[in-house]
């Protein structure tokens, strides 16, 4: 089975853990007192083997999670090593790897966006913007793109730039190599550019965009496709249009793919679509007023997922806060083995809440919490392998099990939670259904 990690993810997430840097961090303290809080009052560790060793540094000169490791994390695998049980009881396990987890906590609060010494910055405001490298000035003028581009050129594999100043590039796209790392901590406006995402990184490894607030109406905000080791840290985008992170479909394919915290709003379609990633790693996606999927996810295997979190998505039409299409969560050998683990929907309003369709499956949602949607609360959809574990269905849209006929019928779903409110249906009836619904709703099912 597909080795589903806990706890902190440094190999995966370099950036982990960032929460609001310019004050000083005080999130990051509070995930670490949630963290302690975690591990006494809600887990209980048992180690039968050696385990993984997830090995990284957290570089203050950079503000990032190194590759080439001095020290190392273990974390806790559903299936390699460790097995994990709620409990209220005592910590029978914990090891060395609560006192490195509190340590790498404690070492991101200093963290922040320029902090340290970049190796290259862009500084300035409208009209007068400047780049430097190694402390060498290589643009000044009036040209928020080209300060960029110059600074950003002027650094290799492994280096750092800092954008300190806001301004807009227009409808230009901004190509960032191999290793570098691309910090916006000034505000970036767009314009769209047909078909081209106005920040990409194409066919590249160990790109690290830490921080990076954007606006404006762009075709894809945040553009990819044939990467490994991408890393996106805090993503704020405050749009009027566009969507927000795309990775191609019709391109090379993706490997080890993190995310931290994606927030977006306005998106005229998706906040995030993702095609054709083996190994995704998510911590939270934030969508509001958002036209299409606050998370949609094609052809995706090996994801963990932690918060889809969507207000007001996708309303008016069939798509999802969470949406999963396309053959999403199918292993290459055609099995539905549980490989991709959510933590938790939660739609408020708009259109459909969960949404699973097009012969993909292969998924746990551990809780939900919809309410008010317009569309189907929950639609699974010629999908196999699916398990939602708990949560609540409150109001809006029917909650059902459904099949087309070009497709294989929805078969080996469990669906466990409290619905008030809504009707349940299974239409037409799917091969080894099981329902577990509390709460008020109208059932209308094969089996129950």
């Amino acid at each position: 089975m597909t080795k589903r990690v806990f706890g902190l993810r440094p190999s995966q997430e370099r950036d982990q853990r960032r929460r609001d840097r310019k004050s000083n961090s005080p999130e990051t303290v509070s995930d670490l007192a949630r963290l302690i809080g975690f591990i006494l009052s809600d887990w209980r560790f048992n180690s039968s083997r050696t385990g993984d060793l997830q090995c990284h540094e957290f570089r203050h000169d950079l503000g990032v999670w190194d590759k080439q490791p001095t020290r190392c994390i273990k974390a806790f695998s559903r299936t390699d090593g460790f097995s994990f049980h709620s409990s209220q009881q005592s910590i029978t396990m914990v090891s060395n790897y609560f006192i490195t987890a509190a340590l790498a906590l404690a070492a991101t609060a200093s963290a922040q966006c320029g902090s340290g010494t970049p190796d290259a910055t862009v500084d300035g405001e409208e009209g007068a913007y400047t780049a430097s490298v190694g402390g060498s000035e290589v643009y000044s003028g009036d040209d928020y793109y080209a300060a960029i581009t110059a600074g950003l050129d002027g650094i290799s594999s492994g280096q750092r730039l800092s954008i300190i100043a806001s301004g807009s590039i227009g409808s230009n796209v901004i190509d960032i190599d191999s290793g570098k790392i691309f910090e916006g901590c000034g505000t970036i406006d767009v314009q769209e550019n047909s078909g081209r995402g106005n920040i990409r990184s194409l066919g590249t490894t160990d790109v690290q965009i830490p921080y990076l607030s954007l606006t404006g109406a762009p075709y894809f905000g945040l553009h990819f496709y044939g990467v490994s080791g991408l890393s996106l840290g805090e993503i704020t985008m405050n749009l009027s249009g566009g969507i927000g992170i795309r990775f191609e479909r019709d391109e090379a394919a993706n490997t080890d793919v993190s995310m931290d915290v994606i927030n977006v709003t306005g998106a005229g379609s998706h906040a995030v679509e993702t095609w054709n990633i083996d190994g995704l790693t998510i911590n939270q996606v934030i969508a509001r007023d958002v036209g299409e999927c606050g998370l949609l996810i094609q052809a995706t295997t090996n994801a963990q997922i932690g918060t889809v979190d969507a207000e007001n998505v996708a309303a008016g039409t069939g798509y999802a806060a969470f949406r999963m299409a396309n053959q999403n969560g199918r292993l290459a050998d055609g099995s539905y083995e549980t490989n991709v683990f959510v933590e938790n929907v939660i739609a408020t309003g708009g259109g459909r809440g969960v949404f699973c369709v097009s012969e993909s499956g292969g998924v746990e949602i551990a809780n939900v919490e919809i309410s008010d949607t317009e569309n189907n609360s929950i639609l699974i959809e010629n999908c196999y392998g699916v398990s939602i574990l708990g949560g609540t269905v409150t109001g809006g849209g029917e909650i059902r099990i459904s099949a087309r006929d070009e497709f294989e019928i929805t078969s080996d779903v469990s669906i466990s939670l409290e619905a008030n409110g809504v009707t349940v249906a299974e239409n037409p009836c799917g091969e080894n259904i099981t329902w577990d619904i509390s709460g008020d709703a109208t059932l209308d099912v094969c089996s129950a």
